[in-house]
């Protein structure tokens, strides 16, 4: 995978140049298609898998235009966080560019799912991205858990970077049948058994519900602009996160339509 400098204007995009056409692939929730448990995006006949944590961390360091080359389908997973990649852009750096970033600043509320799991937006009282998330998951050493977070560089880098993925060893074996993951190992994926982390160890008490957090950032970055609002999220994934993606596309291109027949 590289990394390289975009113009103003070009937004994120992955291109695959292991195939012929070396088509680009826009980082937008219209080129996202439904797959379990990650966000995978398809232009024409290619398709890049895996691209929430490279979003996140792009997120994390408020980069909004760069092309990110693969040699193959799927992202590296490093160590399941996006700890290696935020190392990875600090190293070379970033450069101002002098036109800014669209913004959408929420002015009223959106809702999406159910009372299982759903994923809300809503107006934040002091212009910033702040993000809410409560998790509740069906196993003792991780159970109920929620985080606050309020977005800017220094806090992905402290708050969210490095926590990693993680699914419970039960899943792990099912997806091991299906085919999925066979080259992964613990390093790469915290799986829980009945004891806790198997193999592993937790970089905070918390490290599963500051992933979902991570997760929800990175689907985020599927709407080209800037938000400017409270997310308050229960219980989602990728499915929610990127359905919530598409309805703050809607509100912008609403209020971009209201504002051009004002004028």
């Amino acid at each position: 995978m590289r990394f390289q400098p975009a113009p103003a204007n070009f937004g994120i995009a992955f291109q695959r140049i292991d195939l012929p056409g070396q088509t680009l692939i826009p980082a937008i929730v219209s080129h996202r298609v439904e797959v379990p448990r990650r966000t995978v995006l398809v232009a024409g006949t290619d398709s890049v898998d895996m691209v929430e944590h490279v979003l996140a961390a792009l997120s994390g360091m408020q980069v909004d235009n760069c092309l990110i080359q693969l040699d193959r389908g799927e992202v590296p997973a490093f160590d399941g966080s996006c700890l290696e990649l935020l190392h990875l852009l600090q190293s070379v750096g970033t450069v101002r560019q002098k036109v800014l970033r669209p913004q959408l600043v929420i002015d009223s509320e959106l809702h999406v799912g159910n009372e299982g799991s759903w994923i809300q937006a809503k107006p934040n009282p002091v212009g910033q991205l702040e993000i809410s998330y409560s998790l509740e998951y069906p196993h003792p050493a991780i159970g109920a858990q929620q985080l606050n977070y309020v977005h800017s560089p220094a806090a992905f880098g402290r708050e969210l970077a490095s926590a990693r993925t993680f699914l419970l060893q039960q899943e792990a074996e099912i997806l091991r049948q299906m085919g999925v993951g066979l080259k992964v190992t613990n390093r790469e994926v915290l799986v829980f058994g009945d004891d806790g982390p198997q193999g592993n160890r937790l970089r905070f008490q918390d490290e599963c519900v500051r992933h979902k957090t991570l997760d929800v950032l990175g689907d985020l970055m599927l709407a080209p602009f800037d938000v400017v609002g409270t997310i308050v999220a229960y219980r989602s994934g990728h499915h929610l996160n990127a359905e919530m993606a598409r309805q703050l596309v809607q509100m912008y291109n609403s209020q971009n339509s209201h504002r051009r027949q004002a004028a």
